[in-house]
């Protein structure tokens, strides 16, 4: 029914904000992802916007890009998943890590966004799966093998976020066993 505003961003109040579309003020809430990318108040947005009506409430959602809403409709098409927790998950992870975390089947990424637990993320895993991350190959930067898809984990384990462990992966040789390659990925970090 509304697919877009475009208007003057009057209010931020985290994860709500307010646009002015001529004269009328719209209510819309947006992952933390989109918040962090607005605007300053008074100036001009554009949203990308899914709306929901219960038969409690009429709610606006709103996304910095098409693909972000994209993903938040497959997400509340899932059992079990609301929109506020699809926005919690768009809130924590960007688009791309949520491909990625579906493409290696890595729960244990979906379990850090509050609200998410293993049987949650676990689902959640298998309904993206095909609709989300298809394939290695689309995204950018993941692991080629097995050894990658455990230097990976063992950095992230360790306590490096996932842009940093994906870029100390990035140059990693191919049929380099887990040993080597943390020991490389951990050299890449400390120079960085």
């Amino acid at each position: 029914m509304i697919g877009r505003l475009s208007g003057v961003l009057l209010e931020k109040n985290p994860p709500q904000v307010l646009v002015d579309c001529q004269g009328v003020g719209y209510e819309v809430d947006v992952p933390m992802s989109t918040f962090y990318n607005l605007p300053h108040t008074g100036e001009r947005v554009t949203l990308f916007t899914h709306y929901v009506v219960r038969e409690d409430a009429h709610l606006l959602f709103g996304f910095g890009s098409a693909n972000e809403r994209a993903v938040f409709r497959q997400l509340i098409k899932i059992t079990g998943v609301g929109a506020r927790t699809a926005l919690a998950i768009l809130s924590g992870m960007t688009v791309a890590d949520l491909a990625q975390a579906v493409t290696l089947q890595e729960s244990g990424r979906l379990i850090k966004v509050p609200g998410i637990g293993k049987k949650t993320a676990e689902r959640l895993l298998l309904e993206l799966k095909g609709k989300l991350g298809a394939d290695i190959g689309a995204v950018a930067g993941a692991p080629r093998d097995d050894a990658q898809a455990d230097v990976l984990n063992a950095l992230l384990a360790l306590g490096y976020s996932d842009k940093e462990a994906l870029v100390a992966i990035k140059n990693m040789p191919a049929g380099t066993n887990v040993s080597d390659g943390i020991k490389f990925a951990l050299k890449a970090l400390s120079k960085a």
